[in-house]
C-alpha cells in the first residue's frame, strides 16, 4: 500500500475561530467550521495521509499548522497516477457554503487560489463526488486512524 499514488481530501473540523501563524503565510484567521484540504501524494498516498492524521513535530506543509488546532473527521481519496487536487479544488469550491479562508494555503505549486476550502457545515462526500462527475465515481472514504 505504501507505493500507491493518489489524491486525497482531508475533511477537518475547527471548533472555534482561531488565529494561527502559518509559516510564510504569516498570521491567518481561521473561522470555526469544517475544512477540506486537498493534496496529491505521488510518492505514497497512505503514508502521506497517515502523516497528516498523526500530525508531526516538524512543520513541513501549511496543513501541519492547521492540524495542531483542527481534527481530521474523514479522508476522501482516489488511487491514481495523476495529480487531481486542482480539479478537486474547483469541485470543492462549488460545495454549499464553500469559501477560501486563506489565499495561497496549500497551493504554492500551482495557480489555484488555495487548496483549503472552508464550509460552515459538514461537507458531503456524495455531493463532492457528484461535482467531480465521472472522475468522482471511484472515490473512497476513510475514517481517521493512525494505523492507515
Amino acid at each position: 500500500m505504501a507505493n500507491l499514488k493518489g489524491t486525497y481530501a482531508l475533511v477537518l473540523v475547527l471548533e472555534k475561530d482561531t488565529v494561527i501563524s502559518v509559516g510564510r503565510l504569516a498570521t491567518c484567521s481561521f473561522p470555526a467550521g469544517y475544512y477540506i484540504y486537498l493534496g496529491s501524494a505521488l510518492g505514497g498516498l497512505f503514508p502521506r495521509v497517515r502523516r497528516h492524521i498523526r500530525g508531526g513535530d516538524r512543520m513541513h506543509w501549511h496543513i501541519d499548522y492547521l492540524r495542531r488546532h483542527a481534527g481530521v473527521v474523514e479522508v476522501w481519496y482516489k488511487v491514481s497516477d495523476e495529480r487531481l487536487e486542482c480539479f478537486w479544488q474547483v469541485a470543492a469550491m462549488g460545495m454549499p457554503s464553500a469559501g477560501i479562508p486563506v489565499a495561497g494555503f496549500g497551493s504554492s505549486g500551482c495557480a489555484c487560489r488555495a487548496h483549503l476550502i472552508h464550509c460552515t457545515s459538514m461537507p458531503s462526500l456524495e455531493t463532492f463526488s457528484r461535482r467531480l462527475g465521472a472522475g468522482g465515481s471511484d472515490l473512497q472514504r476513510m475514517l481517521p486512524s493512525p494505523d492507515v
